[in-house]
């Protein structure tokens, strides 16, 4: 449980830092990584229902089935999702605090009034 979580959370990192460098976009990196390990728990989800309650029939499965918590049994099926998104939303946050630390301060980029000259 441990190893797989670390391993989702390295992926999406190591995915996002491409996507990251590649564009300096940290945050769509980090949706299209977790968006991949969540759509996977999803479908893996939705198997579940179709086996538990779906008579092995994707036709009888409702919309709404992969919301049903009998189809989450373990922590284990909810943290691998989450590990993901909890480790992108961080580098995010880190990758626009320090991008926003190189920016100008506010002021800076006022104009200044000269002082007034007298002219004889």
């Amino acid at each position: 449980m441990v190893l797989t979580l670390i391993e989702h959370a390295l992926y999406a990192a190591m995915f996002q830092a491409v996507i990251g460098l590649l564009t300096g976009n940290w945050w769509v990196g980090g949706a299209l990584a977790s968006s991949y390990f969540f759509g996977r728990e999803v479908a893996q989800a939705e198997y579940r229902w179709i086996e538990l309650f779906g008579e092995g029939l994707r036709a009888n499965m409702p919309w709404h089935a992969v919301l049903e918590p009998k189809v989450w049994h373990n922590a284990d099926q909810i943290a691998d999702w989450l590990a993901p998104i909890a480790s992108t939303l961080v580098i995010a946050l880190l990758a626009s605090s320090l991008k926003s630390g190189t920016a100008k301060p506010p002021h800076a980029n006022k104009a200044h009034k000269a002082a007034p000259t007298s002219r004889p």
